[in-house]
């Protein structure tokens, strides 16, 4: 194995000296009593010869890694600093009984390293063995385990289990990761009781230091203090000057910006009009075309002449992001409703069923869960809302928070990808009122606050059902419509979303 693949595998970043010793200063500067200092993936060692340099002989140091190519040159990188007193072996961070070893060491326990970045799907990929055991440990449902809400980075893993076998040790942690993966850990921990004291990220510039492109930050954090609080501090260096924003937890769920939620924290409410993902069917390459007079070209350049009952205009979440709203490609949706049987494309349209038969060992081959005991040649996140007249659409992947009206093109509905989120509407004017209202600067204000502009989605269907749309209408000043609007069924209404107007006379004008 090349040393770029082998460090892929383990998911590698190793840490240059100037940066732990960097973090170890400012640990330093926060904690005047560490007497165990641990490195749980120590590498090559730099943090741990970092901290010597720093806390001397006040403390005892520990190094563990999986990989015994790293455990002699961490061994001399300790060595480096006299009198450092320390211990560094091969230990599988997974096997190792982390809560035994931190109850058996002297407070205050430093924790700080740099664990691997790479999520478990795509180490799992790469054919690495160095994985946790499988758990559904983020306790996600079946669907969102099947579509991808499951994958994890290996570090968030690792950090989960380190807070909790500290539980109840006096400890201060100072981990380098993603962001998001911060963010992540320090929900788990709140949700889930776990004892955890004063939180802060402090950014870092991960492409200087290692060459890639990602939000990352020092994730420092305590146990065993007392201090409790679910909320954390960003700050965009090693100090605790000029903070960015404080996020937390709300309901069950983080906002990103404590502040300006509380102000707006009224508009936090009902769904009134259900929120949907568009359409699924992860063969691009197959489904898509782009139209050249009456011929259909796929992904692969290949010419083909289709009936076009099944096919449909398509935006894409960087056509919605960038406000190009007259599709430039097509795909071919296979059904309706999910029950429905595609083998009766046969009949309707013998040219379209002609084309999926001579591409069946792509469709055939489509490794999601979601596609088994389907009809074949299915596709996914696809019902009557597909198909409605007008949309009020955005895109899952971009920061941009605008949302955009979308109606028809050639008689049909444009409908949009898995990477989008919309609410189906009847008309033009509906579409319209719900896009005004959704952009109005109160909206916007409110949608920031709980949107983290880093995250590989920033926009997500928790987000947005988030969103009370009555409350909103009552703050800009739109009851009337929000009357004609939300109080009768509509599409994606249910009884629980329908507005019930506790006096509607309040809303009646004249």
């Amino acid at each position: 194995m090349g040393k770029s693949q082998n460090q892929a595998v383990f998911g590698d970043f190793q840490t240059p000296f100037a940066l732990a010793r960097d973090v170890a200063v400012f640990v330093a500067h926060e904690e005047c009593n560490i007497r165990t200092v641990v490195e749980p993936t120590c590498g090559l060692g730099s943090f741990l010869r970092a901290a010597a340099e720093i806390f001397g002989q006040s403390a005892t140091y520990f190094g563990f890694d999986i990989n015994r190519d790293y455990i002699g040159s961490a061994r001399a990188a300790l060595r480096e600093v006299r009198g450092a007193a320390g211990h560094v072996e091969c230990q599988d961070f997974y096997q190792k009984d982390w809560k035994n070893f931190f109850s058996q060491q002297s407070a205050t326990v430093l924790i700080l390293g740099n664990p691997p970045w790479v999520t478990n799907a795509a180490m799992e990929a790469m054919g690495g063995v160095n994985l946790p055991e499988k758990t559904n440990f983020q306790r996600h449902g079946g669907f969102a385990a099947k579509t991808g809400k499951a994958n994890f980075d290996i570090s968030e893993w690792m950090l989960i289990r380190l807070l909790e076998a500290l539980q109840g040790v006096r400890s201060a942690i100072a981990i380098l990761c993603k962001t998001a993966t911060a963010r992540k850990v320090l929900r788990h921990a709140w949700l889930n009781g776990l004892d955890v004291g004063p939180s802060s990220l402090h950014l870092i510039d991960a492409n200087a230091h290692f060459g890639v492109s990602v939000d990352a930050c020092l994730f420092y954090t305590h146990t065993g203090i007392d201090e409790a609080e679910a909320t954390a501090t960003i700050y965009p260096g090693l100090s605790f000057g000029r903070p960015l924003q404080t996020f937390g937890l709300f309901g069950g769920e983080l906002v990103s910006d404590i502040d300006a939620y509380r102000a707006l924290r009224e508009l936090d409410g009902l769904e009134y009009r259900r929120w949907r993902s568009g359409v699924k069917h992860d063969a691009a390459k197959v489904m898509e075309f782009r139209r050249e007079g009456a011929i259909f070209v796929n992904g692969v350049g290949e010419e083909h002449d289709l009936e076009t009952d099944f096919l449909y205009q398509l935006l894409k979440s960087s056509d919605l992001a960038n406000g190009r709203l007259r599709p430039s490609r097509y795909v071919l949706l296979t059904q309706h409703r999910i029950s429905d049987d595609t083998a009766l494309i046969q009949e309707s349209a013998p040219k379209t069923w002609r084309y999926l038969i001579d591409h069946a060992e792509q469709l055939d081959a489509r490794g999601s869960s979601i596609y088994a005991n389907r009809p074949r040649f299915a596709v996914f996140g696809i019902g009557d809302y597909t198909f409605a007249p007008w949309k009020v659409a955005i895109s899952g992947l971009y920061k941009s928070l605008r949302f955009q009206s979308v109606g028809m093109a050639e008689d049909k509905p444009i409908v949009v990808d898995d990477t989008c989120y919309f609410i189906p509407c009847e008309s033009k004017a509906e579409a319209t009122f719900f896009s005004d209202l959704l952009n109005s600067d109160t909206a916007q204000r409110f949608i920031s606050s709980l949107v983290f502009s880093d995250a590989k989605r920033p926009i997500t269907i928790d987000v947005l059902k988030r969103v009370d749309l009555k409350k909103i209408s009552e703050r800009v000043g739109e009851e009337a419509k929000a009357i004609k609007y939300l109080s009768s069924p509509a599409l994606e209404s249910c009884h629980q979303r329908l507005l019930v107007f506790e006096k509607e006379e309040k809303y009646r004008i004249g």
